[in-house]
């Protein structure tokens, strides 16, 4: 015969976990466990996948760059695991209401809705980031929030999170907002935030490939460092859609031949001859 435990049962399993007198589901024990959970989470995610991609994927050659600072990669990290910390504080709030039931999500698959589901996620959140993040650049704004994640003109994938802690947390409000809003499957909801963190990070990553039939669709690295280099340009997170409709669409200097790698090399061959390497990218064509 199964014995099924009770609320009682189960709490005296954990009591140097909680008190014993904190019930399962109260609300300060669920708090704390989303707390725990998202800032160890969070910053494993971060941290884990951007190694990957610093040791295998990123061109280290781009650290040569003139704009690329001294221990950049020390202060990308830095500022990118205190800025997780202090935005897992607003985060679980989304986190207790959905847990609570006031969400939309949802527990049975149903295949049509989810890819439904998927396409409408991407298509919101992109949209939505699309026009936070013009406004973060806006000179009221600017200066105070986005223009810590900006000193980094030349990034690296640690660069992904690095933002003040109020901007990092308003890009990331399309994906809380959204299973408010729309139906989610639980399982997808979870998977997509894994996604859009990774997705966060590649975009740093100066792999500047992408498929030549997606070049003009997909908004990769080589798009976003030209935001980074180049301010005005490639707001989007995804797709290049909502720069083409907003007029802030610029073609990758990278896939021209003229991005940031490309001038590490001609660096690399003005050295050579003997020409002065710390000239700035507009002046080294003179040399």
């Amino acid at each position: 015969m199964d014995y099924v435990l009770d609320a009682a049962d189960r709490n005296l399993l954990t009591p140097y976990v909680y008190p014993a007198s904190w019930p399962e589901g109260g609300a300060l024990r669920q708090v704390l466990s989303l707390l725990l959970l998202t800032n160890l989470g969070a910053e494993l995610l971060y941290l884990g996948f951007a190694s990957l991609s610093f040791y295998y994927v990123f061109d280290h050659r781009l650290m040569k760059h003139p704009l690329f600072l001294e221990n950049q990669a020390q202060r990308e990290i830095k500022l990118g695991v205190t800025s997780i910390f202090w935005m897992s504080f607003p985060t679980v709030a989304f986190f207790f209401a959905e847990i609570r039931g006031h969400s939309k999500l949802y527990d049975n698959i149903s295949w049509p809705l989810v890819i439904l589901s998927i396409g409408g996620f991407l298509f919101f959140t992109d949209m939505v980031i699309y026009w936070l993040h013009r406004i973060l650049h806006h000179k009221s704004v600017y200066k105070y929030l986005h223009k810590q994640h900006h000193i980094f003109k030349v990034p690296t994938p640690f660069a992904s999170h690095a933002f003040h802690p109020v901007d990092g947390f308003l890009q990331s409000l399309p994906y809380h907002i959204y299973p408010f809003l729309f139906p989610l499957h639980k399982v997808v909801y979870l998977v997509l935030f894994v996604f859009v963190n990774v997705w966060t990070i590649s975009i740093h990553d100066g792999d500047f490939r992408i498929p030549w039939p997606l070049i003009e669709v997909i908004n990769g690295a080589a798009h976003h460092v030209d935001h980074h280099l180049y301010f005005y340009f490639n707001y989007g997170q995804y797709f290049t859609l909502w720069d083409r409709l907003g007029g802030s669409y610029r073609h990758s200097s990278a896939l021209l031949g003229k991005g940031p790698l490309d001038h590490v090399r001609k660096l690399s061959a003005f050295d050579m001859l003997g020409c002065n390497n710390s000239l700035q990218p507009t002046v080294i064509e003179k040399c």
